[in-house]
């Protein structure tokens, strides 16, 4: 299986082991040993590089001092082989807790004293929190044990051209953190999130030989390693990144270290502290009296939002100094000037913050102004609301560099750009593309935004609240009084429509007739069609198919014919790049919609290269068994149902290669379809005394079958005799069902049958595939689902406008002159039948009252 799919299979298992353990809780213990089988699995092979052999391996022990300095030296740490993960998997039943106790306890003992700052203490919650995965020292081993056979098939041997551990870690924490409630918030930035900030300081920092990064509230480092990723694209050697990182609390802190060290990154890149990072800044004096200033390339940080923390006495910190201090009550801008104080004079920073920060005013608002005037604000970016977990307020990324050319800020109002998830909105690829190309290009965009000026900004007394410079509301619709009142289209609300008629310039004319300089009438009998028929239109379509129709065999060449050499991590921004300068001169067409169709399929290419690449074509012709979660005995177990293929669906080879089959199998479904529907007309068709007799089931809506067959024997029976039945009788129905029943029978077993037959045969198919059956089953699935999504875009766009206009047209369809002849027409028909009520004088006299209450003479 591919990394997504083996990460959802352990959060699965995971999550329904974790049994009354909270989420946040319980992704330190697996996390934990997930970090234990890494360090386990790295000595391993560093062992086996250095010419040990398999019973070398069985040796390691304290007792071989030289070796265990050797690899303690170059490992930076020394794990006995009756510690090391595999030997626990090996032990068996003789496993027990007492073994996880033994081997952390050696592992804190026999850290090297170069790496102590890395390792020391990175296993202390995991080991203190044991406890709590049972009520006694057999519970914990039962807990401890599902948790090593759950993660013990995790791939950790770097040969990949991917990071399926490091997908898989990051996809644990984001779980766990979409459990967590507001805890969430605590150690998890989302990916999303991340990425953006990413691509944005990437860009800055692109091309330089070596860069330092930094995140002062480190949380899980997923933040960090993203920025690091996205960096690591534009450099030689990725062994030129240095990461600092400092985290407040303890288990959190803990998932830094893990998740920077499983990710490949040298340990003398790494440098971490745990600490309180308003409190307790860099520079730092370390264990060898050697004083640490810090000064970096990029800062990034999602600090807690408006925490409270203490200003007393910090007038004279180097951070604040030039700036002001934050409020006691929120240490945003605290976080904010901390990060600052750090970025080198060419640096850049990201910071996420909650939007009160864009406009609160006292302290806040002057530190804002210095911010401004001192040219620090290089964008602000407004998210989505509820896009992190734990929280929905609604949050910013400012942008802040040390030195800058400009003086003017870039606003974007990003809030409407996202999908929901769940009960969380989240960015899609094209909105985080649409943020960075604007930052990248910095213009103005319509209602998404503006570049201001300074001066623009003083005049606003400072305030960056986003909705003063960027509109992005949707435009409340308007209604004409004339069109209200006598009908008609305003020419006003077809002018509206201007970027269509800029496409198509005689389009506008063809479609509607001026009756007035105010007022216009659709002359088109039939919209779409005299849209579709317009020249203009028709060049639209054909200039965008002609950009595009080269792109599946340039995907193919890519993606296919190259397959050992794509480099997944480049190859989705190399095709955005190629789409984007394919239909960037076409009218009308949002590219980022095109991108999002490309990015939405490259999950599945992307997930089935990692495959090929790694175990080669002939993964292709796998077949395996399709595993289901049935309950048997109230309890869920793990049962086959049928067979999968590896890499192709069996629809898909049914699709292409089994038609005549699928064609048959068809057939006699829809068979089965016909049969049930006659059968259920006929017996909705009895009467009400046959539906109640004993023929029927306890509920009155199914016949019974041994009933069913012993009054046909009857009937048939009195047939013999000459009894006439008609065929509006229960009898003849009855005799008719019975038939059908058997006739459906007959077919429900062929179906049975041949679906089994069908299912066998595409086993044996994909068993057997020729090479270029297979090259032609990953076009069908890969780059034909693309290249039909693609080809319906201006589809999509012209039905748009088509739309627009038929709602213009019924907007106005109906004036408020006729709905008030109607109404009078309805009142003088209510007062002719009230005229001829009776009743008291009592009752006439309240008649007489509603007939002056609807002014009915």
């Amino acid at each position: 299986m591919n990394k997504q799919q083996l990460a959802a299979k352990i959060w699965a298992s995971a999550n329904q082991m974790r049994s009354k353990i909270e989420a946040n809780e319980y992704k330190d213990y697996i996390l934990g040993f997930i970090f234990y089988k890494y360090l386990s699995e790295a000595q391993i092979r560093f062992t086996l590089k250095e010419g040990f052999s398999q019973e070398d391996i069985r040796n390691l022990s304290e007792e071989e001092g030289e070796t265990m300095k050797y690899i303690q030296k170059n490992v930076g740490y020394f794990i006995a082989y009756e510690n090391l993960f595999s030997t626990w998997i090996e032990m068996g039943s003789d496993f027990g807790v007492a073994n996880v106790h033994t081997a952390l306890s050696a592992f804190s003992r026999l850290i090297d004293p170069v790496h102590k700052k890395l390792f020391e203490g990175i296993f202390d919650t995991l080991q203190t929190g044991l406890s709590k995965l049972g009520e006694n020292a057999n519970a914990q081993t039962k807990a401890i044990s599902d948790l090593l056979y759950l993660i013990k098939d995790i791939p950790m041997d770097g040969k990949q051209d991917y990071d399926v551990l490091g997908f898989i870690y990051e996809y644990l924490i984001s779980m766990f953190a979409a459990t967590a409630g507001k805890k969430a918030g605590e150690f998890y930035t989302p990916h999303e999130v991340s990425q953006l900030m990413s691509d944005i300081v990437a860009h800055e920092l692109q091309n330089r030989a070596e860069i330092q990064i930094y995140d002062p509230t480190s949380g899980s480092g997923s933040l960090l390693i993203t920025i690091g990723k996205s960096i690591a694209r534009y450099m030689d050697n990725a062994n030129n990144i240095k990461y600092y990182a400092q985290e407040l609390k303890q288990n959190t802190y803990n998932l830094t270290r893990m998740n920077l060290v499983m990710r490949g990154i040298l340990a003398t890149n790494i440098v971490t502290r745990n600490a309180d990072t308003l409190e307790s800044d860099w520079p730092y004096v370390d264990e060898n009296n050697q004083f640490n200033p810090l000064y970096v390339d990029a800062v990034v940080s999602n600090p807690p939002y408006s925490q409270k923390w203490d200003p007393e006495g910090k007038e004279d910190d180097p951070r604040y100094q030039n700036y002001g201090l934050a409020p006691k009550s929120k240490a945003d801008f605290a976080f904010l000037l901390h990060d600052l104080y750090h970025l080198k004079p060419k640096g850049i920073m990201t910071i996420v913050l909650p939007h009160g920060v864009l406009f609160r005013g006292g302290e806040e608002g002057t530190i804002r102004e210095r911010l401004i005037e001192n040219n620090n604000i290089d964008a602000v970016i407004g998210l989505p609301s509820n896009i992190f977990f734990g929280t929905g307020i609604p949050t910013v990324i400012l942008v802040i560099k040390q030195k800058r050319e400009g003086n003017d800020v870039l606003i974007i109002d990003a809030s409407k750009g996202f999908e929901k998830v769940g009960k969380n909105n989240k960015l899609r690829t094209s909105d985080i593309k649409r943020i960075v190309d604007t930052y990248v290009e910095r213009k103005d965009v319509p209602n998404y935004a503006k570049v201001v000026s300074k001066q623009d900004l003083r005049d606003n007394e400072y305030n960056l609240n986003i909705p003063r410079y960027v509109d992005s509301s949707e435009k409340a619709e308007s209604f004409d009084i004339y069109a209200t009142m006598f009908g008609g289209i305003p020419q006003q609300e077809i002018e509206e429509l201007k970027v269509y008629w800029e496409a198509f310039p005689t389009l506008r004319d063809q479609l509607f007739e001026t009756v007035s300089p105010e007022m216009a009438q659709l002359k088109a009998d039939d919209i779409t069609t005299t849209i579709q028929s317009n020249t203009e239109v028709q060049t639209f379509n054909q200039k965008y198919y002609d950009a595009l129709s080269s792109f599946p065999l340039h995907l193919k060449t890519r993606l296919i014919d190259g397959l050992e050499n794509v480099s997944i991590g480049k190859e989705e921004a190399a095709l955005s790049t190629e789409i984007f300068d394919r239909i960037n001169q076409v009218p009308l067409i949002d590219k980022y919609v095109a991108f999002q169709m490309l990015s939405n399929q490259w999950e599945t290419i992307a997930g089935d290269i990692e495959i090929l690449q790694t175990e080669g074509i002939q993964a292709a012709k796998i077949v395996e068994p399709n595993l289901v979660i049935k309950k048997k005995n109230n309890k869920e177990v793990e049962v086959q149902d049928g067979w999968k293929g590896h890499i192709f669906p069996f629809e898909l080879v049914q699709e292409v290669y089994l038609q005549d089959e699928v064609e048959a199998l068809e057939t006699l479904q829809n068979q089965v379809v016909e049969l049930t529907a006659e059968i259920d007309e006929l017996f909705e068709s009895l009467s009400e005394e046959t539906k109640d007799s004993d023929l029927t089931n306890e509920t009155k809506d199914k016949l019974v079958a041994g009933e069913l067959t012993k009054a046909v024997k009857e009937i048939t029976a009195d047939i013999k005799k000459g009894i006439v039945y008609g065929e509006d009788d229960d009898e003849k129905k009855l005799v008719r069902i019975s038939k059908l029943q058997s006739e459906l029978k007959t077919v429900n077993k062929k179906v049975t049958n041949q679906t089994a037959a069908l299912h066998l045969q595409t086993k044996q198919l994909i068993e057997n595939l020729l090479d270029d059956q297979v090259t032609n089953l990953l076009e069908q699935k890969w780059i034909t689902p693309l290249t039909v999504n693609l080809n319906e875009v201006p589809t999509n766009k012209l039905d748009e406008l088509s739309q627009k206009i038929n709602h213009l047209v019924t907007k106005y369809e109906t004036t408020l002159l006729e709905v008030n002849e109607q109404l009078k027409e309805s009142q003088t028909a209510l007062a002719t039948m009230m005229d001829e009520l009776t009743g008291s004088n009592h009752d006439l006299e309240g008649i007489k009252a509603l007939q002056n209450l609807l002014n009915i003479e």
